[in-house]
């Protein structure tokens, strides 16, 4: 990810992967996002469209880097792209196809970090990938991801689970010794 990050970094598009890659919104949440749901002030977006579960509904807290990736975004932009409000629009301030998006942005930004060839919804795959490999609660990248359950996330993510558990085997192991030699 810290390869393709820095591929995108300066890319007209930059802040809507910095997004997929932080946020795991998924592809048409990332299209439809309008900048009257970001609140960056608060570091907060609030997901509202292309909803697919009730619980994609949700408000998303945002990274240093997220938000800074925004203001660029937003500074970048100017005015010509106000008329229909589109965080992510195409060069004249409509609805970004997402064929386009693939064909010509991000295969080639894959190819520019001299990566292989993913859909990009393993972008999300990934975020969820590193924040479980890193300790943060299923219930909350579940929360993150917009399952309706957290079975659905643990279900998904099991390969990290097994990780986790080997983790927590030897934390137990290290509670349960007689570390400081007393036993």
């Amino acid at each position: 990810m810290r390869s393709f990050l820095e591929a995108v970094r300066g890319d007209r598009l930059e802040a809507l992967y910095v997004l997929a890659i932080s946020t795991a919104m998924r592809q048409g949440e990332l299209l439809v996002l309008r900048w009257q749901d970001v609140y960056m002030e608060r570091r907060r977006l609030q997901l509202v469209r292309q909803l697919k579960t009730r619980q994609s509904r949700r408000a998303v807290v945002l990274s240093e880097l997220a938000v800074t990736a925004l203001v660029e975004h937003r500074e970048r932009q100017g005015a010509d792209w106000e008329e229909h409000g589109l965080v992510f629009p195409n060069t004249v301030g409509g609805p970004l196809d997402p064929h386009n998006l693939r064909q010509r942005s991000f295969f080639p930004l894959l190819d520019r970090a001299g990566l292989p060839r993913i859909r990009f919804h393993d972008l999300r795959h990934s975020c969820a990938t590193l924040l479980l490999s890193e300790g943060v609660h299923p219930k909350i990248v579940s929360d993150l991801l917009g399952h309706s359950q957290i079975g659905i996330t643990l279900d998904l993510y099991s390969h990290v689970t097994v990780t986790m558990q080997a983790v927590a085997a030897e934390a137990m192991g290290r509670l349960l010794s007689d570390q400081d030699g007393s036993g």
